[in-house]
């Protein structure tokens, strides 16, 4: 069985030539379904870039990127837009929320991109927000929520089309330690019931609690 991700000798090169830069150095990467994985690095250590190319939001100069098993390294934007949207939940540090919306519209609005019809649109977003524990919170609007139910909001959109992989960039990032503990608490609730997990951070207390940690230091994997 082929891992959910696999990437071969990938190069990320800005500027190429004299003076050149490579956010990311020949990193090669195996992540299996189900695994919880923490990605470790200081700021300019290429993480972020690394994360932009697991979640398809980016593609490399050089090698491979296999999810799932197909070769997604030179897809167009339309392409990688379709993947993303299919297999792929996005958590941010910044949890980037629309004010205006309530809890469950926000949930629902990735939905309605991918022309989910309103009823289930609605009963998805309720059973996302019912999973992160804010069911009573469903009408709020983001200024009525602290920072860590916020992040369980981004959490709940990210999860309400079902993706198989869960991209978290930095999630504790802006919280306390209280509501920093809370997300990571979902995120393993999260991977206790299947889903492939790959954590961003600069904390290593936050990347000891994933089954595998990955040190990237200068574009380059570590350890």
């Amino acid at each position: 069985m082929h891992p959910m991700i696999d990437i071969q000798n990938v190069s990320k090169i800005y500027h190429p030539g004299e003076n050149e830069i490579r956010a990311l150095d020949n990193v090669s990467i195996q992540i299996q379904t189900g695994e919880f994985i923490a990605i470790v690095g200081s700021s300019g250590s290429g993480k972020s870039t690394l994360m932009n190319i697991l979640g398809c939001l980016d593609t490399p100069s050089k090698g491979k990127y296999l999810l799932d098993g197909a070769d997604v390294s030179a897809l167009g934007d339309a392409q990688l837009s379709r993947i993303r949207n299919r297999k792929i939940g996005f958590i941010f540090q910044g949890f980037n929320l629309i004010p205006t919306l309530t809890a469950i519209e926000n949930v629902e609005l990735p939905l309605s991109y991918r022309g989910v019809p309103r009823a289930k649109r609605r009963q998805l977003a309720r059973e996302a927000l019912d999973a992160v524990l804010l069911s009573n919170r469903m009408n709020h609007k983001p200024s009525q929520m602290s920072g860590g139910q916020q992040q369980r909001v981004a959490i709940a959109r990210a999860i309400a089309s079902a993706p198989s992989l869960v991209l978290a960039d930095e999630p504790t990032g802006n919280l306390d330690s209280r509501s920093g503990a809370e997300i990571m608490r979902v995120l393993h609730t999260l991977h206790d019931s299947g889903k492939t997990i790959i954590l961003i951070t600069h904390d290593d207390k936050v990347a000891l609690s994933a089954q595998r940690v990955l040190h990237i230091s200068d574009g380059e994997l570590v350890s």
